[in-house]
């Protein structure tokens, strides 16, 4: 048993393991827009694949320099068979963060089972919510409240529509995703991440953009297929369309399509602990996962804590807000690229 630095995770066996946020094709995407070196590590007993580690390196001005698997993503890119595999990589990753000074590695993965390594942090502030699609609709909806089967009807009959796509649909997702995180106050990524991000993932890739009743947006996603699973990367709905359930439908749409396209399990994607998407992710009667999100810290470092709980962020939050977009939409891509 071997550990060795690669230029490519090519292992099918492994690909499940490493989500799609972990494969080549994302890693490689990241790396174009944004510049991020990839580092990538596997450990082989002779020809088989027994683990795997997937790194971006991130140097920025404000949010410091660091190593992280799964940039802009829930959890993957790391990947053991066992502990002493596990400690391979772990013992890596610090290896490689003393020798380039990083600050901090941060490891985001979905095996809370595993037990905590010596010298690493848990920082256990996210879940993932996983849909059981193993049913026809109708079966899927007695599963949830009363009050939430009542909110996802009364979406059908607002006269919201959708359309789901790939490059045909980038101009509509990205106004849909952008508006959005704007009255979230926080900044996003350019259209040209979004159109990278469709090349680079190709079919596995699709918009869906909904609309009200005279045509204007109401909300966007972006929907990620890997075997039997639909993953949501990205999947907002604007402030005026909420009332009228405009999130019940768009989701509930992407549930229906992704069940005719046979899949068995929808990722809804992470969502802070306590937070307002917990809480509306939690009403489609999903397993609520835990997510191990472990840290190593350089001498004298502290935890980093780069999400909207953050105190320190509250008020750049409420000005982003209230800033126009002809400001945050150029300023946004600059932002956001250290916050993977």
């Amino acid at each position: 048993m071997n550990i060795q630095r690669v230029n490519s995770l090519d292992y099918p066996s492994l690909e499940p393991k490493l989500s799609y946020i972990g494969l080549d094709s994302w890693m490689n995407f990241i790396n174009d827009v944004y510049g991020h070196p990839v580092h990538r590590f596997a450990v082989l007993e002779g020809d088989r694949p027994l683990g795997a580690l997937s790194l971006l390196e991130v140097k920025h001005p404000v949010f410091g320099h660091y190593l992280a698997t799964a940039p802009f993503g829930n959890y993957g890119g790391f990947t053991f068979e066992d502990q002493a595999v596990r400690d391979l990589l772990l013992n890596e990753a610090r290896r490689l963060a003393e020798e380039i000074k990083a600050e901090y590695v941060s490891l985001r993965f979905d095996d809370i089972a595993s037990p905590l390594a010596e010298g690493w942090v848990e920082h256990p502030v996210y879940s993932t919510y996983l849909i059981d699609l193993a049913a026809t609709p109708d079966d899927l909806l007695k599963r949830f409240s009363s009050d939430h089967r009542n909110h996802v009807r009364k979406s059908m009959k607002k006269g919201f529509s959708i359309r789901f796509g790939h490059l045909d649909l980038l101009d509509d997702a990205y106004e849909a995703l952008a508006l959005s995180m704007h009255e979230l106050g926080s900044p996003y990524h350019s259209k040209t991440y979004l159109r990278k991000m469709a090349e680079y993932l190709g079919n596995t890739l699709e918009f869906a953009v909904t609309y009200d009743a005279k045509g204007k947006i109401t909300g966007g996603g972006v929907f990620i297929y890997q075997g039997k699973t639909i993953f949501n990367l990205h999947a907002n709905v604007l402030r005026y369309a909420r009332s009228a359930y405009a999130g019940e439908y768009l989701y509930w749409m992407v549930i229906e399509r992704a069940m005719q396209k046979g899949c068995t399990t929808f990722d809804l994607g992470r969502s802070l602990i306590g937070s307002g998407n917990d809480v509306f992710k939690s009403k489609w009667a999903p397993e609520k996962k835990p997510l191990a999100y472990w840290f190593w810290l350089a001498p004298e470092q502290e935890l980093p804590s780069l999400n909207q709980k953050n105190p320190k962020f509250q008020f750049a939050i409420a000005a982003w807000k209230l800033m126009p977009a002809f400001i945050i939409r150029p300023l946004g891509p600059y932002i956001i690229r250290g916050l993977v």
